[in-house]
């Protein structure tokens, strides 16, 4: 199966997160394309963002490198180190590993879509950098925790010095 048809490619809306975040990603929503053709090495995906909506929580992954590149729209990239502007045919990385917290927002009044891929590993470790909470990926489930470990039940205040 070469050629896609996206018109069959799954949809998925919102996120995994648990509340409040999960409401949080009202107006996002991501093709599947990856999971369209049977890919297992890597994830592809486009993500479209309504006016005003945002992609993820501010978030690195331990074991995932990502790579995105911008369709349609205007799409502002949130880092550590600031924000972007990120225009058609602009595109972003991130090494697994390294701790730079990211996320694409729309602040525009127009749809916007992005290609994002990354790997699939075995098992994974996404840390979110302006809440205290991970998520350890794996074949069982998503586990959210704290950003000590302990098992996530509800939104707590960041130890000092967090973001």
């Amino acid at each position: 199966m070469p050629k896609l048809d996206l018109s069959q490619a799954p949809v998925r809306a919102g996120s995994s997160y648990p509340e409040p975040y999960a409401s949080q990603m009202a107006g996002r929503s991501a093709q599947l394309l990856g999971d369209l053709a049977g890919l297992t090495q890597f994830g592809v995906n486009i993500v479209t963002l309504q006016p005003g909506a945002v992609a993820s929580l501010r978030h690195w992954h331990l074991r995932e490198d990502e790579f995105a590149i911008v369709l349609d729209g205007v799409l502002t990239l949130v880092e550590d180190d600031g924000e972007t502007e990120m225009q058609p045919g602009a595109c972003a990385a991130w090494k697994a590993g390294v701790a730079n917290g990211h996320r694409f927002m729309n602040r525009t009044d127009a749809v916007a879509r992005f290609l994002v891929v990354g790997t699939k590993v075995e098992e994974d470790i996404c840390t979110y950098v302006d809440v205290d909470m991970k998520v350890h990926i794996s074949d069982a489930g998503n586990r959210f925790t704290y950003h000590d470990g302990s098992d996530w039940a509800g939104p707590r205040d960041l130890p000092s010095g967090g973001n």
